[in-house]
């Protein structure tokens, strides 16, 4: 067994017809066994010249012929969990590809992943208050919620007001509530993007302060003024877009792999998340050895979480095939070397999978608020054939049977590997930028 010695982070298209309609109010799981209950910038004279195709099916039909300025500035609201974080990074990536010159502020919390997250990105970060929202809605924990929330807002309108940009951009979370609302109470423009097929009640709010929300996917329509929606997929980050070679990232896991052109190898990764997935890792304890003993082929990357690795490290036998690390830090590599991923369903990681076209044994959080992770894995076995066992159904014998399914079939394999890159957005992030830009001309037109 190799044990990866990385450290991980702290834990921390089309538009719709112009129809206006109320939104739909995002119908929530009833209870069950698996829902349980001042950065200061200075501020000169500024130009921005933008032209914008508004074509949205490729990232081809939108490349738009933006000469860059000297002076766009662009706020993220972003943090509390790297499905909200990561996103908003892909994003600004983008947006300095196309503007070098763009300044670039995030607002988080201080003690949140993003605050450690961002500038190892290499973007300004500046720290608001924390407005949590306690789960159930009517919680005692929330009846300071109010004066919680303005003291956060007044805050917020500080540092926008500090750093006057040309828009702001929530990518949902408790983290981005105030600031987006102070954003709107400013007059200034906003936009958010929402990652998963149901939203949370952040961005439902936010949607009616919003000029342009961007869905990832089509049945998120339904849940937001219509004409305000833009289809666009989930930003990916750059380095997970990479194209690496299959033999390639083996060879960085295991250095002992011979690339002989042995076709037969199979990797599984792993996923649990960056702070792990307790059901994920028992059910892996107890199975990895058999299987590896059994298929002299077969090759496990196994990302335990950071909290769950000690635990993991001290039970688990060493194997020539198994890499087991706390986080993993080079997702390009690990994707491009797996044959079929076992993970969390996350938002992100579900759009991962689909633009690196892999197979998938999706395994959903319970404990996630509005039931999210659940909602995704039924989109995601019905857009790209994903397999999904609930936390209910999951022991060693489950995902045993259910991977082997899926290793001993490559026509299969091949059908959910073509279903997922079917249906994958790889340049969401460069078509929300190019939006986000020509949103920032007609703002700045009108100052």
């Amino acid at each position: 067994m190799h044990i990866s010695q990385q450290l991980p982070p702290p834990p921390m298209a089309s538009i719709s017809s112009p129809i206006s309609i109320s939104p739909k109010l995002p119908i929530f799981p009833k209870y069950s066994p698996l829902f349980p209950s001042p950065l200061s910038f200075p501020t000169k004279s500024r130009k921005l010249r933008v032209f914008c195709c508004l074509a949205l099916d490729h990232q081809q039909n939108c490349s738009a012929n933006v000469e860059p300025s000297a002076d766009l500035r662009v706020v993220f609201a972003s943090g509390g969990t790297g499905g909200h974080i990561y996103p908003a990074v892909a994003i600004a990536d983008e947006i300095k590809i196309i503007n070098p010159n763009a300044q670039i502020l995030f607002l988080g919390t201080s003690h949140g992943m993003e605050s450690t997250a961002v500038p190892s990105a290499g973007y300004d970060f500046d720290s608001i208050p924390a407005v949590p929202l306690a789960r159930p809605i009517f919680s005692p924990q929330n009846v300071l919620l109010p004066y919680r929330l303005i003291k956060s807002m007044v805050q917020c309108y500080r540092r926008l007001r500090d750093f006057d940009p040309d828009i702001v951009v929530g990518t949902g979370g408790y983290v981005s509530f105030p600031v987006c609302l102070a954003a709107a109470l400013k007059g200034l423009k906003l936009v958010i993007q929402e990652q998963n097929s149901v939203p949370g009640i952040a961005n439902w709010v936010l949607s009616w302060f919003a000029g342009q929300v961007f869905v990832a996917f089509n049945s998120s329509i339904d849940y937001f003024p219509k004409h305000k929606c833009i289809v666009s997929g989930n930003p990916v980050r750059l380095s997970v877009r990479r194209y690496v070679s299959k033999a390639a990232a083996r060879l960085h896991f295991f250095p002992s792999y011979v690339n002989s052109g042995n076709l037969e190898a199979k990797v599984v990764l792993v996923l649990g998340g960056s702070l792990g997935a307790n059901a994920i890792n028992i059910a892996m304890l107890n199975l990895y050895y058999q299987m590896l003993l059994e298929h002299k082929n077969l090759f496990i990357i196994w990302q335990t979480g950071v909290e769950a690795f000690d635990e993991m490290e001290s039970l688990v036998k060493n194997h020539p095939h198994l890499v087991l690390s706390p986080f993993l830090h080079n997702m390009d590599l690990a994707y491009a070397a797996a044959d079929l991923v076992v993970s969390r369903a996350g938002a992100m990681t579900c759009t991962e999978i689909l633009a690196t076209g892999k197979p998938s044994i999706l395994i959903p959080s319970p404990n996630v608020a509005e039931g999210h992770q659940f909602k995704n894995a039924i989109l995601m076995a019905d857009l790209a054939g994903s397999r999904v066992i609930t936390e209910d159904e999951l022991d060693s014998t489950t995902l045993r049977i259910a991977i082997e399914e899926i290793l001993d079939d490559p026509s299969l394999m091949a059908d959910m590997c073509e279903r997922a890159l079917k249906v994958a957005k790889p340049h969401a992030s460069a078509e929300i930028a190019h939006h986000i830009i020509s949103l920032a001309k007609m703002s700045r037109a009108k100052k």
